[in-house]
């Protein structure tokens, strides 16, 4: 459990960033905040400051817009995220990414575990990484365990693009970002993305920028 000397600076923390209308300021890689992992929830914000905290997170993520965001991108250190997806994705990248719409949730204390040995790798992209996309072979199914905001217990199973959704933030918690799981080879900034690598499986820029994906 937290003490009561820790729960007042995180308290006060998020407080402050509250006080500021409108979305959150989301914090770059190379913020320390990004590194350090982060401390279960227990309690240390009260159910009303955790309500606002979470719906302000969740304006954040729409204004940016994303599909999912960990509280340490806000600059908080609490084992808490927010994912929502509504896929506004063509037929084709929906069969080939498993890209189908989640409804917004928060978890809270997640942690997730591989559901057998079959690997998905797609080009993927940060919200604290800002304008670069990279290849990731992440699990293709993952079991997700937490609880939500009420505290209720969380046990799922998650396949294709909502695997890859709760496997990056649920990282996020734990201070990893999606560049130390990458392809580097693969890096590619927005631009040579829109120009180059718009097709709905990263084969041929496998092919083109010469790194292997999973068989």
């Amino acid at each position: 459990m937290a003490s009561q000397s820790d729960r007042a600076p995180l308290a006060e923390q998020v407080e402050e960033l509250l006080a500021a209308d409108g979305p959150l300021t989301v914090v770059a890689a190379g913020d320390p905040v990004l590194r350090r992992g982060t401390e279960p929830f227990d309690g240390q914000l009260d159910d009303m400051l955790l309500a606002r905290f979470v719906a302000a997170l969740r304006i954040t993520m729409h204004a940016a817009p994303g599909v999912g965001l960990a509280a340490p991108q806000v600059g908080v250190p609490l084992r808490i995220a927010v994912v929502e997806d509504p896929a506004p994705v063509s037929e084709e990248v929906r069969v080939a990414r498993g890209r189908v719409p989640q409804p917004f949730r928060v978890l809270v204390n997640p942690s997730y575990e591989p559901v057998g040995t079959g690997r998905a790798a797609f080009f993927e992209g940060c919200l604290s990484v800002p304008g670069w996309q990279a290849v990731v072979a992440r699990h293709a199914e993952v079991r997700l365990t937490g609880q939500d905001e009420y505290g209720r217990a969380v046990d799922e199973v998650f396949s294709g693009w909502p695997a890859r959704i709760v496997q990056h933030e649920t990282d996020h918690l734990d201070g990893t970002l999606y560049l130390d799981r990458a392809e580097l080879r693969s890096l590619s900034s927005n631009q040579a993305m829109a120009q180059w690598w718009t097709q709905p499986t990263p084969q041929q820029a496998a092919a083109s920028l010469g790194f292997e994906l999973p068989r």
